[in-house]
């Protein structure tokens, strides 16, 4: 897998609390936004790798992915905005970092995907965009993940007492890795998934 130096990679805490990670990622040789977004349409399933018959999540990261299923599809069954991701996983294979959360899907398309989460089913705390460009050769792959509430109490109450704990800076460290990690093995299968899938 790629390496954390790999990336161009920032953490930080904006002026209202919440927390900031970004990566630019290297350049994903042989990948194209129309076969990532095919890969956020399809991750569910299984994919032949190595001789073996493996579920795509983990295929993706196989040692930090868990589980993965897509919840509240809509009648069509297509996966788009507005249904819900439900994602198990530990960064770093640390179980101090294990995550276990449901994501609504606010965009997917060729441009990019964009996931988040509200407390109450209301004020957002957590907002993560990946973001994908076209250039000769690949794709330019950035991410930006915000933990925390811009809203006025959130400021207050959320981003200085519950967010510490919740997802600590520490944690962050780990999930720019493992980020840099899963989308960097995209190289290593997706192109030959997505044109058997297409052929």
């Amino acid at each position: 897998m790629k390496p954390l130096s790999s990336a161009r990679t920032d953490l930080r805490t904006l002026p209202d609390g919440r927390l900031e990670l970004t990566i630019e990622h290297d350049l994903l040789k042989g990948v194209t936004p129309p076969m990532l977004l095919w890969w956020f349409s399809h991750i569910e399933e299984d994919m032949e790798h190595k001789g073996r018959v493996l579920p795509r999540y983990l295929v993706w990261h196989p040692l930090d992915h868990v589980d993965y299923e897509v919840l509240d599809r809509r009648a069509d069954r297509q996966v788009r905005a507005g249904v819900l991701f439900h994602i198990v996983e530990a960064f770093g294979r640390d179980p101090r970092y294990f995550v276990d959360t449901v994501d609504v899907v606010e965009k997917l398309d060729e441009t990019g995907i964009v996931l988040a989460q509200r407390l109450f089913g209301r004020a957002p705390v957590f907002r993560l965009e990946h973001g994908f460009e076209p250039v000769a050769g690949g794709t330019l792959y950035r991410s930006q993940m915000l933990v925390g509430s811009a809203a006025p109490f959130g400021r207050v109450f959320f981003n200085r007492l519950i967010r510490p704990l919740w997802f600590p800076d520490h944690m962050g460290r780990a999930w720019l890795r493992h980020n840099v990690e899963e989308v960097g093995n995209f190289e290593h299968f997706l192109p030959d998934l997505y044109a058997r899938a297409a052929g």
